[in-house]
């Protein structure tokens, strides 16, 4: 199964635009910063998400912004945004069975009926998980940093 670096990569961005975007500008090399990415990479992702309206950019001064509330974002959404064929990559079958073999000649046909009900269920828990939800489980490890660190 394969879903993307980049995609965690936009999720780290996002969440960081959404913390901090309102108090600094939150630019490309910002983001390349704190991700530890290429800030090609990060331009390139932000472009995806831009173009999927989940934020803007500002043009010559730069910085990002969220475009809409962090519970319209999804997981799947914002996959699909950096990779649209994310799904169809989701798992790997092996391209070249033998022809001249009866399992070789339907093993795509098998693995097609039972792979499509795995991809439309992981499909399906992509988008029961929200950017509200990943700010949320951040906030708690922020949480629970300071209690360790109170200690």
């Amino acid at each position: 199964m394969h879903i993307s670096t980049k995609c965690s990569v936009a999720i780290h961005c996002l969440i960081f635009i959404y913390e901090y975007g309102e108090k600094q500008k939150v630019t490309s090399e910002l983001l390349s910063l704190s991700s530890g990415s290429n800030p090609v990479t990060i331009r390139n992702i932000l472009s995806a998400l831009k173009k999927d309206g989940m934020i803007s950019v500002r043009f010559g001064t730069g910085g990002a912004a969220l475009d809409c509330p962090p519970d319209e974002i999804t997981l799947y959404r914002i996959c699909r945004a950096i990779e649209p064929d994310f799904d169809s990559k989701l798992i790997g079958v092996h391209p070249m069975p033998s022809p001249l073999c009866p399992v070789g000649r339907n093993i795509h046909t098998v693995l097609d009926c039972s792979y499509q009900k795995i991809r439309e269920d992981l499909c399906e828990s992509l988008k029961k998980i929200t950017l509200e939800n990943m700010i949320s489980d951040y906030k708690g490890t922020l949480d629970n940093r300071k209690n360790y660190d109170d200690e």
